[in-house]
């Protein structure tokens, strides 16, 4: 059932089984596992069917670390989150990814791989992903083409690796009928959880405070609380519900908001192939994404170089994925922005501020460019390349000092905004630096290509051209202790009997694979540990506030109807669909 909030009576009290903080990737994911089961919860989502400015507004704050965009155009607050501006790459961490390292303070997940192999399984029907299969070998079988083709690796410092592409999946569209046919299911849009309030010692939340942009405000009640709001939103609502706990809920230790991490992004050198390999598509970024060349099976897929494990290990370093970045003719003109932004439009993903006028009145102004990069991009051309670099993610060490705090600044519902203080360590400069240089030996060594590389990171600012990939994490990390994590290894807050976090906000390490799949199979993960918790399910109710009777608000019998709120009943008979 789809609920418009701003329709629903002021004042109301909600209760349900579970009550789900965010309507994205984790939020729904858990959703969908819950009505499977039987299992009646609510799915609260500030925004509604599409981006609007005034909710986004509420994702806005202040940058105080390392320049970094966090808000408009990398997370999106309506209906699927950010799952409306992904990108749709997916891979399951690699197996060390999980380990304790003796060079990586504050690493290692509770369990390995082998607790979220199952639900990795299961994800790929979910995300709409191809066979469970992530050998490069077999995909370049199954691809079959002379334009892609693995690279001859042989020094054992590094490998190949494969990504799939999910289509993207808008998990707010693609679920949508899911959820509005659902009779177990109630998803409140327009609805802005300010408060998680608990019991005096802070050991039990008994119900969250939910506000309207049009001033409707609401409550609702359940047995277990789930907050998935993302890697940022997560810890800014904690830090906020401060009324029992000063520091802010769940925040005993000091933990919640710290350890914040993003996947850094960097470009450098230049690539000049042998004429062998020079038209090789499979390892480059604008060759491979969403590419059909690039596909097998129905699956677009990507490879990427990444370090072996037994060079991580001796040359303590983090996990990193490197591909190559062609350089087209226009690229980086005002005509090919505004051409990318509209091939970015085709693929729905949310652009704040874009207008669809004023790109093509761009590109109108500088043709050379945009059909000169439209026609490489369309065609292929590597006459028209400019150059080619290479482009590495890696892996973020976890940091204390690396976090997100709360400003004095407050937003339309009163709550303070964020402040967001991203920092990175020398390890991942160190970790930039020697994968570019082991991957450049091991080009020349193979006989691939020359690789000229730019002046080494260590010792040096970061460079202005680095970027994040808005992989938002860490935030209420998982431990074992209280002491060192915010939620134990079923994702349930210490010290708070039914309260859980999802997302990567629980990652304790985050390796250097996109976070997407991982939080999908945490979410079924949850989502079944929440199913043997709560073993039968309940009943779904609404009453006002104060008034003592339960009401049913799914299937109201017609004797019934008329003792709920005048909003409430509109709400029943059209059948909480959309057109409210």
């Amino acid at each position: 059932m789809l609920i418009d909030t701003r329709s629903v009576e002021q004042g109301v009290a909600v209760s349900t089984t579970v009550c789900i903080i965010g309507a994205g990737v984790a939020g729904i994911t858990l959703a969908m596992e819950l009505d499977r089961a039987g299992i009646e919860c609510c799915l609260l989502e500030s925004g509604g069917y599409k981006a609007d400015d005034e909710t986004r507004d509420l994702y806005r704050g202040e940058n105080v670390g390392i320049p970094y965009t966090f808000a408009d155009g990398c997370r999106s607050r309506y209906l699927g989150g950010s799952s409306n501006c992904w990108g749709g790459w997916c891979r399951p961490l690699d197996p060390w990814d999980f380990d304790k390292k003796d060079w990586v303070a504050h690493s290692g997940w509770p369990f390995g791989l082998e607790e979220l192999a199952p639900y990795y399984l299961r994800t790929h029907a979910l995300l709409k992903l191809g066979p469970h299969n992530f050998d490069p070998a077999w995909w370049e079988q199954q691809i079959n083409r002379h334009d892609v083709r693995r690279y001859p690796l042989s020094s054992g410092n590094v490998r190949d690796t494969v990504s799939q592409f999910s289509p993207p999946v808008r998990f707010g569209k693609v679920y949508r009928e899911v959820l509005r046919r659902s009779e177990r299911v109630r998803v409140f849009l327009y609805a802005n959880v300010v408060n998680i309030d608990t019991d005096a010692q802070a050991t039990e939340v008994t119900g969250v405070e939910v506000a309207t942009l049009t001033g409707k405000r609401f409550r609702v009640n359940a047995k277990v609380f789930v907050l998935a709001t993302g890697g940022i939103e997560n810890a800014r609502l904690l830090l906020a519900s401060n009324k029992v706990q000063a520091a802010g809920l769940g925040n005993g230790n000091d933990l919640v908001g710290r350890f914040f991490m993003d996947h850094p992004r960097l470009m450098t050198g230049t690539v000049k192939f042998s004429k062998e390999w020079a038209r090789n598509k499979l390892y480059d970024i604008k060759y491979h994404y969403q590419n059909p060349v690039v596909a097998a099976h129905g699956t677009h897929i990507s490879s990427q170089f990444a370090l072996t494990h037994d060079v991580i290990k001796r040359e303590k370093l983090l996990n990193s994925r490197v591909w190559f970045f062609s350089r087209f003719f226009g690229e980086g003109s005002a005509g090919s922005e505004a051409l990318i932004r509209c091939r970015e439009a085709l693929h729905r993903k949310e652009q704040p501020g874009r207008r669809a006028r004023d790109d093509y009145l761009t590109m109108a102004a500088h043709p050379v460019d945009t059909v000169g990069f439209g026609l490489t991009r369309l065609l292929q051309l590597r006459a028209l390349i400019s150059d080619v670099k290479l482009q590495a993610i890696v892996e973020a060490e976890p940091n204390r000092d690396s976090r997100v705090t709360l400003s004095d600044r407050k937003d339309s519902l009163g709550l303070p905004r964020v402040k967001v203080d991203w920092r990175l360590t020398e390890l991942v400069q160190r970790t930039f630096d020697r994968t570019f240089q082991l991957l450049a030996d091991e080009l020349k060594m193979m006989g691939v290509g020359e690789v000229e590389l730019d002046e080494p990171l260590m010792g040096r600012a970061w460079p202005a051209k680095l970027e994040g990939t808005w992989h938002h994490m860490g935030t209420t990390r998982m431990h074992d202790s209280p002491r060192e994590g915010v939620v134990d290894r079923d994702c349930k807050m210490h010290g708070v009997s039914n309260l859980y976090v999802a997302g990567s906000s629980v990652f304790p390490t985050v390796g250097a694979n996109f976070p997407t799949i991982t939080i999908s199979a945490l979410a079924l993960r949850l989502g079944e540990h929440l199913v043997q918790r709560l073993g039968k399910p309940d009943t779904a109710t609404i009453v006002p506030i104060g008034d003592a009777a339960s009401m049913r608000f799914g299937g109201v019998a017609s004797a019934e109807l008329g003792k709920l709120p005048i909003a409430a009943q509109s709400l029943v008979r059209a059948g909480g669909n959309e057109a409210m």
